[in-house]
């Protein structure tokens, strides 16, 4: 099989191209610039589109004896990824660009390229897993359940996940990719993990944000509507955050305050006690769905984080793309544009975006009036 392999300059991928190589695939590499202005040099575990990376990458390659290329992707990067993650922040929701960058890169642009070049399949160094069930392949967490992706990978759908590869989806852990990488002699086996947002190499988000969309000053106010402070940008706050509030007022009760909503329109950031941050039901859309969707409630489980636990759900599909969730025990801090991806078991069954997350009201009011 004729197999792209996509070389971000990390430990994961080399290792993962390799045994693409191992197990007797014709295996291209191929680095994504993502940036027109990248850096010379990581800092740390910040970002991953420098040119270091890129060196890194160019260096398995030639360890692993392929073919390797570089694609400039850094305009369609600009228009949907980067894009994407601005206006949704000014619209008041908290997006996730792993995500964005999984659909509208990895698993579009690359891919659909490398169809279209002949190849056969895309080679990533992803944590999942893809299983052969009784109705087509199934995509399914990874063995080391702490480095899972299968979060992150969930917008890509079934047809796309007919031409993947994930070769570390049965490693045991993180470790055990090290230890291969140094046996193999590729050089990047103690390279730290890059886990923040790779176009913030600063780590700064609220610093790229003002200086990207401006400033737009509002209030913060409480659940009553007093104005307890002013801000430069309501695109700045998240649902469940505390710290930067800098809030002229303390509560009566002395306990800190938590972000409940962002209101883009007004420019209101609405903050209060952490009780009142619960939701137990979601109404999300632009649903992606592995299964035939459901009309009826389903038993399933739910995440809403990248790395947050599964939580108690039951879930069921309506027409137009939505897909509506009900949380068993409730979370804390769910916010509009997260993901939501429900499974069953380790298996993935559908993936949305959230657009509307229900509170209890009834205890808001209470909290209104006892206050």
């Amino acid at each position: 099989m004729k197999v792209l392999a996509a070389l971000s300059g990390g430990v994961d991928s080399a290792v993962a191209a390799a045994r693409a190589v191992e197990a007797g695939h014709d295996v291209v590499g191929v680095h994504m610039a993502l940036s027109r202005n990248r850096d010379q040099m990581r800092a740390g575990s910040r970002g991953c589109c420098t040119i270091e990376d890129a060196s890194d990458a160019r260096r398995a390659a030639a360890i692993l004896n392929i073919p390797y290329y570089v694609w400039d992707l850094s305009e369609k990067f600009e228009e949907t990824v980067v894009s994407d993650f601005l206006s949704e922040y000014e619209a008041g929701r908290t997006p996730n660009p792993c995500v964005r960058c999984n659909e509208h890169i990895k698993f579009q642009a690359l891919l659909d390229k490398g169809v279209a070049l002949g190849f056969d399949a895309v080679c990533t160094g992803h944590y999942a897993r893809i299983v052969d069930g009784p109705d087509g392949q199934e995509l399914h967490r990874s063995v080391d359940t702490y480095k899972d992706q299968s979060y992150v990978l969930a917008v890509m759908g079934p047809q796309r996940l007919a031409k993947a590869i994930f070769p570390l989806g049965d490693v045991a852990s993180k470790d055990e990719v090290r230890a291969e990488a140094e046996a193999r002699g590729l050089g990047i086996s103690n390279k730290p993990d890059s886990y923040d947002i790779c176009f913030v190499a600063d780590g700064n988000t609220q610093g790229f944000l003002r200086q990207r969309l401006g400033k737009k000053p509002g209030e913060i106010v409480d659940v009553q509507g007093e104005v307890l402070g002013h801000h430069d940008g309501a695109f700045a706050f998240t649902v469940g955050q505390r710290k930067g509030l800098a809030l002229g007022k303390p509560a009566a009760d002395g306990k800190p305050r938590y972000v409940l909503e962002v209101q883009p329109e007004t420019s209101r950031v609405v903050v209060g006690p952490q009780e009142l941050l619960t939701v137990h039901h979601l109404n999300a859309d632009q649903a992606v769905w592995f299964i035939e969707p459901p009309t009826e409630w389903i038993d399933c489980t739910a995440q809403i984080r990248a790395h947050g636990r599964p939580l108690e759900a039951r879930a069921r599909a309506h027409s137009g793309g939505e897909m509506e969730v009900e949380l068993i025990d409730g979370v804390r801090g769910l916010a509009p544009g997260q993901s939501c991806v429900i499974y069953a078991g380790t298996q993935v069954l559908g993936q949305a975006t959230i657009a509307k997350a229900t509170r209890n009201m009834d205890q808001m009011r209470e909290f209104s009036v006892a206050n």
